[in-house]
């Protein structure tokens, strides 16, 4: 009988357990893989590399804890709640929280260890094992509610077709990039073969939060992890330049039935940028190399769809966003995240919402793209 879907989250998150280095990668590079050890403030931490500070799990294992409770230390595995890196719990968590499916994601600073490596075998390596113990420990779990996304390797667009390619025999169901197939710091013609194999196997791409312009090595605390700045503008400070530009290089002209997803960015502040695009496009298109058939904003509703947490705004201006083209997540169990209280919260940013447009938001068009 089919699931009856109310809340799919489209933006969760995993945390990669202590065992997933040395258990799914070669032996020969267990020396260089991420290490569990204590943060000095009784919790534990990732260690990517003598030179760098641990990197503490405490706000990325928040789910649960009062907000005056929450901060990067002082966190456990074992004290954290176990559905962070175990199916059969993390089922359980959705249920007490009414989540219904949620699409997992995992961490961009775990990522980035394996990306900055100058080993292109210790990178694929590092990222086959996210990609195996996520397939074979928390998706075969319940693949119907345990959606995962590939993580794909920074290399080159022949490397990551073949890692999508893979993975699909998996059973994911999007792929989850952090820079450009190429690795270049502009989208370019080098990944179109990246974006055309997607394209025919109907395959979404998912950016979450940016594209990654530079791989770099891992901060301990993400990019702007500990203030207030970094914290609210996560993903629209970068998204509301990243997304005008893969729309002005002409990339949905020439792969017009490839889906985009903008993840953990927000979306009340599109509108703004589409408005402003168009604009300037109309204005300037006689002169500037941006060559389109359509304005700008048409792109983004045809080819973008982009998941929100707490946007009364989005919300508000769903109908210039499109009602087709956002969705609701809960970014469990990040500090984002409101579990157990998520049904209070959509109740509250929802208010008032028709019953067939909230529905859309909150779990139709995450069907629709996972082919729920």
């Amino acid at each position: 009988m089919p699931r009856d879907y109310q809340l799919i989250s489209a933006d969760s998150h995993v945390l990669e357990p202590p065992h997933i280095w040395t258990t799914y990668m070669p032996k020969k590079f267990h020396d260089k893989v991420p290490r569990v050890v204590p943060d000095g403030e009784g919790g534990e931490a990732w260690q990517f590399a003598p030179d760098i500070a641990p990197a503490p799990i405490g706000i990325y294992a928040s789910a649960g804890r009062s907000h005056q409770d929450i901060r990067w230390t002082g966190v456990t595995f074992a004290a954290a709640n176990q559905g962070n890196f175990r199916g059969e719990p993390r089922l359980q968590e959705q249920d007490v929280d009414g989540v219904d499916a949620e699409v997992l994601f995992g961490s961009a600073r775990m990522m980035s260890h394996f990306f900055s490596d100058d080993d292109p075998e210790f990178q694929l390596a590092g990222v086959q094992a996210y990609n195996n113990w996520l397939a074979e420990e928390i998706m075969k779990v319940d693949p119907t509610r345990l959606i995962g996304l590939a993580a794909i390797p920074a290399l080159n667009a022949k490397a990551a077709i073949a890692e999508m390619e893979r993975c699909l025999k998996l059973g994911f169901r999007g792929v989850w990039l952090n820079t450009f197939p190429s690795v270049g710091e502009k989208i370019g013609p080098d990944d179109d073969p990246f974006w055309d194999a997607c394209q025919q196997n109907e395959v979404a791409v998912h950016f979450h939060v940016r594209v990654m312009r530079k791989v770099a090595k891992p901060k301990p605390k993400g990019k702007r992890g500990d203030d207030l700045t970094g914290l609210a503008n996560v993903g629209a400070a970068d998204m509301i330049t990243d997304m005008p530009e893969i729309i002005s290089s002409g990339v949905h002209d020439r792969f017009p039935n490839l889906t985009w997803v903008a993840v953990e960015t927000g979306s009340g502040w599109i509108p703004y940028i589409l408005e402003q695009l168009d604009d300037r496009w109309w204005r300037n298109k006689s002169w500037l190399p941006v060559k389109l058939k359509h304005e700008p904003s048409y792109y983004y509703r045809r080819n973008w769809m982009s998941a929100f947490m707490v946007d009364h705004y989005a919300v508000r201006n769903r109908h210039l966003l499109g009602v087709d083209n956002i969705m609701w997540s809960t970014d469990y169990p990040h500090h984002g995240c409101d579990w157990p209280q998520t049904r209070k919260t959509v109740d509250e940013m929802f208010r008032g919402v028709p019953d067939d447009e909230r529905r859309k938001m909150t779990a139709g068009n995450a069907m629709r793209l996972y082919k729920l």
